[in-house]
């Protein structure tokens, strides 16, 4: 234990034995409370808490439809302090951390202290902490450097303000913090008032989000800033009852009712205001602030008000008028009566305009740049670019300069105009980065920080380039299992499943044989020429499993269109399919024919045939990419191609 460190301790025990303190009496007082009542030893220096992935997926759960609406001002805040050092945390009701930003090159540092995602900064957990803390006081506090209980946390500064939901209740708590600071405590209070600040401009976002369909009433005690940061805002029903509110209207309402109980819906506006429901509409934007006056009833306080109304109420009876379908025509395209599909697109509707990234998972080949496109085209941005980016063929030594693009002369060979790059070609329109998976390291570090800030710096380049984009990420690998192998940065992967789509294989689906028409028809406006199936072959089509899934069914009817003359029979279809046919045994999606005819013919018996599997694997995991799988194995590519000769290995696109 270091000198500092117990000096510290030294003081702890000095005060929770009732000798006096010179400390802030919010953190005298959490000092106290650490010893008497949640029992913790101010000698015993405690490593940070981090829950566990599932565990933080069920915290993350519980606060969704929150976390999405507090997403921008998480971000907001982050630009407004980002260079300084500070890290940003958004922690639950119960002090866990479901959003974090910060510095990835202080990634290691900052997961020891705990500034991280997952960290539990309850009181009783932590000690003396500016989450704990807030949570057990439901104030905003800093708490600087050896305020920290914890004698761990002495470099530590740490700034914290309530979040509160719209009937009162803490829904979480806005943090910034640094491992770095200078002593003074009040170099911090800058950073108390920053957080104040966001904390409730959430609060506020989160109450116009909820009651969409109610009365706003927007309050203000100066006439400037009523319409544009208003102090207190209510949610009012058609009845006038106060259903909502921010927590400055909370702690209003609570002075006004003397100290009754205060509850969402137990207040009429009335019984505050000089007025009732009935008079909201005169308080309209459009009127001259200075006639927007109301008073409180008690107080006598004069405020500022801005009403908004609810939406126009439907007519009871409407016109008849063709409904407006529920999934947009772009995602209807994707499907036909498979009711999998069906929930997919149903999902993917109410997400076309959301600016939360959204994660397409399924097998290869099952459609995910098709649905991508789909979201693209029933959004918004669909007049603006669709730029795809094969995350897995792009070189790991280009990777950068193709996804942020360059300035002129910035590295031997650079273009003498330099490149734009991918992120900003698809500035106010939609990135779609397919097979996420497999994107090295060092870009997904450089990538996390494009999502957190909206802004790019291309190579060479010293000042950022702001940068509108919708991201859709797609992958047929489980990000999870590579976050724990170390393989994928765990903060990226909550940056990038804002909403996770899961498309079921070909083989679970039930529309197949409208996917089949619907590509012949297709293939025969491009031929000028007409397409059918005879029985047979749409028996085989029917049966086979498709590895390969859509991606291979349009590979075999293209085939198939190739060799036909009109009807297309079973000798038309590949070989793959009519193998199966002759009774080979309809071949299971992570089968690979060629390893199996090798391995039947005893050409790679015993340890070989193990080998040969987990090469398959590998292949299959890497998209047959040769020099990605040598460069996992470390060996040169001439090494895996002799093995898959070997081993009769056959690349899916060439089974044909």
């Amino acid at each position: 234990m270091r000198e500092e460190q117990v000096a510290h301790v030294d003081e702890l025990v000095r005060v929770a034995v009732g000798a006096p303190s010179l400390r802030d009496p919010i953190i005298h007082q959490s000092w106290r409370r650490c010893v008497s009542e949640h029992k913790l030893d101010p000698v015993v220096l405690r490593d940070a808490c981090i829950v566990t992935e599932g565990q933080l997926r069920e915290h993350r759960d519980a606060m969704d439809e929150f976390l999405h609406t507090a997403r921008f001002g998480v971000e907001t805040l982050y630009r407004q302090v980002a260079g300084l050092g500070y890290v940003l945390l958004l922690t639950d009701a119960r002090g866990v951390t479901v959003d974090f930003i910060g510095d990835p090159t202080f990634d290691n540092n900052l997961r020891r202290a705990g500034l991280y995602l997952g960290a539990d900064w309850n009181e009783p957990n932590a000690g003396t902490c500016a989450v704990g803390t807030c949570i057990a006081t439901g104030e905003a506090l800093t708490v600087h450097q050896s305020d920290h209980f914890d004698a761990t946390h002495i470099p530590l500064t740490c700034t914290a303000a309530p979040v509160f939901d719209s009937s009162g209740a803490l829904a979480a708590v806005l943090d910034i913090s640094a491992l770095r600071s200078p002593e003074p405590k009040a170099s911090q209070f800058l950073a108390l008032a920053l957080v104040k600040s966001f904390a409730h401009k959430i609060e506020n976002a989160n109450l116009l989000n909820r009651f969409r369909r109610e009365w706003i009433v927007k309050l203000s005690g100066s006439a400037e800033f009523a319409d544009v940061d208003p102090d207190y805002m209510l949610a009012v029903d058609a009845s006038g009852r106060i259903i909502g509110f921010n927590n400055r209207a909370r702690q209003m309402l609570a002075r006004e009712c003397e100290g009754s109980p205060l509850r969402a819906g137990g207040l009429k506006l009335s019984d505050v205001l000089d007025c009732g429901v009935d008079e909201l509409p005169r308080f309209a934007h459009s009127r001259p602030t200075g006639q927007r006056t109301v008073r409180l009833k008690r107080s006598g306080t004069t405020l500022f008000a801005q009403t908004l109304p609810p939406p126009a109420r439907t007519p009871a009876t409407p016109a008849p008028q063709a409904a407006a379908p529920a999934v947009p025509e772009p995602l209807q395209n994707l499907f036909q009566g498979d009711p999998t599909m069906r929930d997919v697109a149903t999902r993917a509707a109410r997400l076309v305009n959301a600016q939360m990234s959204i994660l397409i998972q399924g097998e290869t080949g099952s459609g995910k740049e098709h649905l991508a496109k789909a979201l693209h085209a029933a959004s918004a941005r669909a007049s603006k670019p669709f730029v795809a980016v094969n995350c897995a063929a792009l070189p790991e030594s280009l990777i950068e300069s193709e996804l942020f693009g360059y300035e002129a002369g910035a590295f031997t060979g650079a273009r003498a105009k330099g490149r734009r790059g991918l992120i900003l070609e698809a500035d106010g329109g939609t990135l779609f980065l397919d097979e996420i998976g497999d994107m090295p390291l060092t870009s997904q570090t450089r990538l996390l920080r494009v999502l957190a800030e909206r802004e790019v710096t291309p190579v060479g380049r010293s000042r950022p380039v702001p940068v509108n984009i919708r991201v859709v990420a797609a992958t047929h690998r489980d990000l999870v299992d590579l976050v724990k192998a170390g393989q994928f940065r765990e903060d990226l992967y909550f940056r990038l499943n804002g909403a996770i789509l899961k498309l079921p294989a070909l083989r679970q689906r039930s529309d197949l044989e409208w996917l089949v028409g619907r590509l012949l028809d297709r293939l025969s406006l491009e031929r000028d020429a007409s397409f059918r199936l005879s029985a047979a072959a749409r028996d085989a089509l029917r049966g086979y499993a498709w590895p390969g899934n859509i991606r291979e069914l349009v590979n075999s009817l293209d085939y198939a269109c190739t060799l036909s003359t009109g009807e297309i029979g079973l000798d038309d279809l590949p070989e793959s399919i009519t193998r199966a046919r002759r009774g080979d045994g309809w071949p299971q999606p992570e089968a690979n024919a060629g390893v199996q005819s090798r391995l039947h013919a005893g050409e790679a018996p015993g340890r070989a045939a193990d080998m040969a599997a987990e090469l398959a694997a590998e292949l299959r995991a890497h998209h047959w990419n040769v020099s990605q799988v040598a460069r996992a194995r470390g060996v040169d590519r001439s090494t895996i191609h002799r093995q898959i000769r070997r081993f009769g290995l056959t690349a899916p696109n060439k089974l044909v």
